[in-house]
């Protein structure tokens, strides 16, 4: 092998850490739209959980593509320890997804509150947000302005996911104040479950903007 072809095997493959990084995002969605229709109840819940399930398995897969890559490359196109993070929180979302599904058969949960659907529309937006947050990475220097555009709007949508669960609860009370402990206690745990989706959303939202001041 020549010295100027060891050179190139050495060189950053940029491109695919920002593929990969799309990919992730891309499942994120995969995961929220099915944790959506579980929530709406428009799917049997055994199969919506599944879905969720292979998708966080997807998501896994990816993440270790990007960590492994963040070891075998000489160089990365942002600073290693911010593409851990980055990585970390986009997979702690969809894992998220994962426990929320996971509370949902183990209590046996068939029906949904209408806040937790509304907050299941919500976290689809985020991650359509979050999306497009990703797309940016590769340009970030440029395109700064959109960059703080969307993830300011992901914060905002944390927020209001933040209001639906207050709602949420609040009504979830008054519907089992005189009534059924248990399932208070059952929803309560959803609503917490999502809630924390949300705000690994806003984990991401965060990474990103970061790293944009960075780069700037």
């Amino acid at each position: 092998m020549s010295m100027f072809s060891w050179f190139q095997n050495l060189m950053p493959q940029e491109n695919r850490f920002f593929e990969l990084f799309n990919r992730h995002a891309h499942t994120i969605v995969d995961g929220a739209e099915a944790l959506r229709s579980l929530l709406h109840s428009d799917t049997d819940v055994k199969a919506a959980c599944k879905k969720v399930f292979e998708f966080e398995t997807q998501a896994d897969v990816i993440t270790q593509d990007v960590l492994l890559l963040t070891r075998r490359s000489f160089i990365t196109p942002f600073d290693r320890s911010d593409i851990k993070s980055l990585i970390t929180s986009l997979d702690d979302s969809i894992d998220q997804m994962k426990k929320t599904a996971k509370s949902i058969l183990l209590f046996e949960v068939e029906t949904f509150e209408p806040h937790m659907a509304q907050m299941g529309d919500v976290i689809v937006d985020a991650s359509k947000l979050t999306v497009e947050a990703v797309a940016q990475l590769q340009t970030l220097r440029q395109n700064t302005a959109k960059v703080n555009s969307v993830t300011e709007a992901i914060i905002r949508l944390e927020e209001s996911a933040d209001d639906l669960n207050n709602q949420g609860v609040k009504a979830l009370f008054a519907k089992y104040r005189n009534g059924n402990a248990m399932d208070y206690i059952i929803g309560n745990d959803i609503y917490n479950h999502l809630e924390r989706v949300m705000d690994r959303f806003e984990d991401v939202a965060n990474g990103i903007s970061g790293i944009a001041i960075e780069q700037s």
